[in-house]
C-alpha cells in the first residue's frame, strides 16, 4: 500500500434493537452511528473532510435513497462535507471503506467517515426477504425456491458435498460456535437467545429445513443496524495520537474482486479448480501481499462473512486454514474456536451478532480494529496483533478483505 490508513475509532449500534418499534428509522441509526464514531475517535465533526455511506436496500425497505446526504441532514455539523453512497449488496460498506482509503492514499483528504446502515425490521419478514433478492440476478438464477439466499447457499453446501463430501455435523457446529460467541458480545442480536440440545442437530422440529441444504440455524440474522468508522492518514493519526485519543489500528492490506451475479456460473467456471470461488481466494492473497505477510499463518484471528454456515465453511478453506475441501478439519480440531490458533468470528459473526446488510463490512472492520487494539472486551483474542476480514456481496459476486494490524 502506498500510504497507511488508520482507524481512529468507531461505533456500532445494538443489533438487537428494532428501530421502527420505537418510532425511529434509518435516519436515527445514521445519527447514532455517526456521533458515536466521532466521540470514540475523539474527532470533531469539523475535522471530517469526506463521507461514504454503504447501504444495499434503502429504496426497497424504506423508499429512501440519497443516503450520502442523510448524514448531514441528521448531523448538521457535517453540512457541506462531500458525501456519497455505495451499493454492493452485503459488501456495501466495505466498498465505502475502499473509496475512503483511496481518497486518503491520494492525499485528497486526511480524515474520512465511513458509515454502513440498513433497516430491515420495518417490514414483514417475507417482504424483506423478497427485497434481498435484488442482490441476485433477477429472473436468471435458475433456482426454484421460496427463499433465494437460503436456497443459493444450500446449493453451495451441495456443491461442496459433490466435490469433496460434506457432513452436516460440521455446519451445525459452526452455528453453535457463532451463537456461543455472540453471548459474550453486548451488541449482538442473539446474545440472549436460548437453544436446547437438539437446536444444533438435523432434528426437523428444532432445526427445520428452510431450503434444500439449509436449516434454520444455518442462517445469518438479518437485522437493523449501523456501524461507522473514522479513517485517517498517517499525518492526521500522528497528530491525533499526540492529542491523547484512543488506541488506533492500521489497515495494512486490502483485496477486492468481483465475479458475475449468477451463482451457477461461478460453479461452472471453477469446476476443474481446487477452490469453489477462485476470485475469492485471489482477494485474500491480494490482501496478504499488500500487507506484506505470507498468508493466514501470520493472522491471529478472522471476522468472516457467515450469512450461512456454508459461507463460513467455504471461507475456512479459501483462507488456507485447511486444504481445499477440508474445512471440516478446522471445525473438528478447534483451531477456529476461542483459544484456537486462528479464532473465527469472536463477535458472533452474521449468524450470532447479526447482519444489517449494508453495515456488515464496517462492523467487521471495527471488530478487527478492536481486537488488535485490545479493546474487544469479552470477545478479545489473547495476543491479537493482526486480524483479517472477509466480506462478500450476493453469491460471492463482490468480495472484499482487509488486513488490520496494531499500530506500531
Amino acid at each position: 500500500m502506498s500510504e497507511p490508513v488508520y482507524i481512529l475509532g468507531g461505533h456500532q449500534t445494538d443489533f438487537s434493537k428494532v428501530w421502527s418499534r420505537q418510532g425511529q428509522d434509518i435516519a436515527d441509526m445514521t445519527r447514532e452511528a455517526t456521533l458515536g464514531a466521532l466521540a470514540h475517535a475523539g474527532a470533531d465533526a469539523s475535522q471530517v473532510q469526506s463521507i461514504h455511506v454503504g447501504n444495499a436496500f434503502g429504496e426497497l425497505q424504506r423508499q429512501q435513497a440519497h443516503l450520502g446526504a442523510m448524514v448531514a441532514q441528521v448531523v448538521p455539523e457535517l453540512w457541506g462535507v462531500p458525501a456519497m453512497r455505495h451499493e454492493g449488496a452485503c459488501a456495501s460498506s466495505s466498498l465505502g471503506v475502499l473509496s475512503a482509503m483511496a481518497e486518503i492514499e491520494a492525499g485528497r483528504y486526511d480524515c474520512v467517515l465511513v458509515l454502513g446502515v440498513e433497516e430491515f425490521k420495518n417490514l414483514p419478514g417475507d417482504q424483506a426477504s423478497q427485497n434481498q433478492n435484488a442482490a441476485a440476478w433477477q429472473g436468471h438464477e435458475g433456482i426454484e425456491c421460496r427463499f433465494m439466499w437460503p436456497a443459493a447457499f444450500g446449493l453451495l453446501a451441495q456443491e461442496y458435498g459433490r466435490r469433496y463430501g460434506l457432513d452436516r455435523r460440521h455446519l451445525n457446529r459452526i452455528a453453535e460456535l457463532n451463537y456461543g460467541n455472540a453471548k459474550r458480545n453486548p451488541l449482538a442480536q442473539t446474545r440472549k437467545w436460548q437453544f436446547d440440545a437438539l437446536s444444533f442437530t438435523d432434528d426437523d422440529e428444532a432445526n427445520p429445513v428452510i431450503e434444500p441444504g439449509t436449516r434454520r440455524q444455518d442462517c445469518g440474522q438479518i437485522t437493523d443496524g449501523a456501524c461507522a468508522v473514522v479513517l485517517a492518514s498517517a499525518r492526521f493519526a500522528e497528530a491525533h495520537r499526540r492529542a491523547g485519543g484512543p488506541a488506533m489500528a492500521r489497515i495494512a492490506g486490502w483485496g477486492h474482486r468481483n465475479a458475475g451475479l449468477r451463482l451457477k456460473d461461478k460453479f461452472e467456471r471453477s469446476a476443474e479448480q481446487p477452490y469453489v470461488f477462485p476470485h475469492l481466494r485471489q482477494t485474500l492473497e491480494d490482501a496478504w501481499r499488500r500487507a506484506g505477510v505470507p498468508g493466514i499463518e501470520a493472522v491471529h484471528g478472522v471476522e468472516t462473512h457467515d450469512c450461512f454456515t456454508t459461507t463460513e465453511y467455504m471461507a475456512i478453506d479459501h483462507l488456507g486454514l485447511t486444504a481445499p475441501g477440508q474445512s471440516w478439519q478446522a471445525v473438528e480440531d478447534g483451531r477456529i474456536e476461542r483459544g484456537g490458533s486462528c479464532p473465527v468470528n469472536m463477535s458472533g459473526g452474521l449468524i450470532g451478532c447479526g447482519h444489517p446488510v449494508g453495515a456488515t463490512g464496517t462492523r467487521m472492520l471495527l471488530d478487527a480494529a478492536r481486537q488488535v487494539a485490545g479493546q474487544a472486551g469479552e470477545c478479545q483474542i489473547e495476543g491479537a496483533r493482526r486480524m483479517q476480514t472477509l466480506n462478500i456481496g450476493g453469491s460471492c459476486a463482490t468480495v472484499v478483505s482487509f488486513v488490520v494490524e496494531a499500530q506500531a
